[in-house]
């Protein structure tokens, strides 16, 4: 099993359920742990893992459409790996609101979503 990880991905995105987060935005960072078994080992060539650049692209696309929900967020980039990459048979994504806008609070919250191949048949 091999395991491909995209960590510390930041966006300014507008997902959230208040007009301010609509309007303004956050900042939020998306951490996806994708795990496939390749045919064979050594991996020698782009085709036979899962290019992490082209998940990248997909994460990117995704953080822009604004959601109400985090856990919306997550589960729709977790799916949509499973779909695009047929070899990933888990995908884990958190996805983190670096400043959610809650009256004296400091820190910041965020969701995972874990998805496997058997999970979504």
């Amino acid at each position: 099993m091999l395991t491909i990880e995209l960590t510390g991905l930041r966006f300014h995105a507008f997902h959230g359920l208040y007009k301010e987060e609509k309007k303004i935005g956050g900042d939020y960072e998306v951490n996806v742990t994708i795990q496939h078994l390749p045919k064979k080992l050594p991996v020698v060539h782009i085709d036979e893992t899962i290019d992490y650049t082209v998940v990248y692209n997909l994460i990117n696309e995704l953080m822009q459409k604004p959601e109400p929900l985090l856990e919306t967020v997550a589960s729709l980039i977790a799916s949509e790996i499973l779909r695009k990459f047929s070899h990933a048979e888990t995908v884990s994504v958190s996805v983190t609101k670096l400043n959610p806008p809650i009256i004296a609070f400091q820190g910041s919250v965020g969701v995972k979503c874990v998805l496997n191949r058997e999970s979504e048949k």
